[in-house]
């Protein structure tokens, strides 16, 4: 049964305001997705005010979830300080459905108001390390992929959260298609494949869904990732980035104490410029970096064994060796690595004994290796 945009505006017709308005009068709501049973949608306040607006959420939610042939309900609380505004005190987490929640609610600001003074430990999860790219399309995602299969191999226990927001690539790198379930304490349980913990917004939105979310909903969504997930007990938590330096890749860092980042980047100029600036961030964020991989290093002919340097050689190395940090590999760009992706079925996994799997186990070992002391090793 389909639901509508017109059928959730309705049934929030009957939740009120803080001031007493019905709320699709409010001014407050996003634009609604409706789609195969699975509703999304903000509602976007002043910080000042979000306390009195967190049961409003709730209840929004409830009223949502409450129409025939709806799955799946998310609603944000986006909550934007005016400028020159003092920060809010933060409201309490809700104890109702799970909803993405602001970014503080799990953990209130200490210290003084530092955003780096909300991290904390996900429960279970030894070490927490983020895949990142300066830019789209160096295949960030198939490496976190891989990488994540890698460590596995290496007698880890390891989940993979793919926090690209606006662009979800494991459902497809994964092959997976389903819906996550809930507990009994109504946290989402990761679906499972390869032996890894996976979780992706992907689950819940259909693939040619256009995520048309601010800054604020990209925060809360990463923080639900992150929090309203029972990862169980992981040697590492491998996180998928989006592109670029923004909202997800900071909430990561001021949410968790990240134990490192991996850079991805091709061989070519304008892939490295986009990468120095993603090692830049995760240095002024005080987050390790594990190391830069060269994707797309070279290609080899198939049929020839002629090899090729379609974007330039060894551009990621020189760069590390420039900004003294590790130079983690090459994977080569060659059909086995795209196909098996597109397939659902990565390389590491379909082709285990394959030199395209080595050289991820490789890259591995060194993550690995500089994880010591934080996970323990095989």
């Amino acid at each position: 049964m389909s639901v509508t945009q017109q059928q959730v505006l309705d049934s929030l017709a009957r939740v009120q305001s803080p001031r007493g308005v019905a709320l699709p009068h409010a001014n407050v709501l996003s634009a609604i997705s409706a789609s195969d049973g699975k509703v999304f949608f903000s509602i976007n306040v002043d910080a000042a005010e979000a306390r009195a607006w967190e049961s409003v959420r709730a209840e929004a939610e409830a009223a949502v979830r409450s129409i025939p042939g709806v799955t799946t309900v998310m609603v944000a609380l986006t909550a934007e300080r005016k400028p020159g505004s003092a920060p809010p005190p933060p409201p309490q987490p809700s104890r109702g459905a799970p909803g993405v929640q602001p970014a503080h609610a799990h953990k209130p600001p200490q210290g003084g108001g530092s955003p780096m003074a909300r991290q904390s430990e996900i429960p279970g999860v030894a070490a927490v390390i983020a895949v990142a790219s300066g830019k789209g399309g160096v295949g960030k995602s198939t490496t976190a992929l891989n990488l994540a299969l890698g460590l596995r191999d290496l007698g880890l226990k390891v989940g993979l959260l793919d926090a690209d927001i606006y662009g979800p690539s494991v459902p497809r790198l994964t092959g997976l298609r389903d819906k996550p379930e809930l507990n009994d304490e109504r946290k989402m349980i990761p679906l499972r494949r390869f032996g890894l913990a996976i979780m992706s917004i992907g689950f819940l939105v259909e693939e040619e869904t256009a995520m048309i979310w601010r800054g604020p909903m990209v925060m809360s969504a990463v923080t639900q990732m992150l929090r309203d997930v029972e990862w169980g007990k992981l040697d590492v938590l491998v996180v998928d980035m989006p592109p670029g330096t923004g909202d997800a890749q900071l909430t990561l860092a001021q949410n968790v104490p990240l134990k490192g980042a991996v850079i991805v980047s091709t061989p070519q100029d304008l892939s490295l410029i986009d990468a120095r600036r993603g090692l830049a961030m995760f240095k002024k964020v005080n987050v390790p970096v594990l190391g830069i991989v060269e994707n797309m290093s070279y290609f080899q002919c198939p049929h020839c064994g002629t090899r090729s340097d379609i974007f330039g050689h060894g551009g990621a190395r020189h760069e590390a060796e420039k900004l003294g940090v590790p130079f983690l590999g090459e994977i080569p760009l060659h059909m086995a690595i795209r196909a098996t992706s597109d397939a659902g079925n990565p390389v590491v996994d379909s082709e285990p004994e394959g030199p395209h799997a080595a050289i991820y186990r490789a890259i591995a070992g060194q993550v690995r290796d500089q994880l010591k002391g934080v996970i323990a090793t095989a």
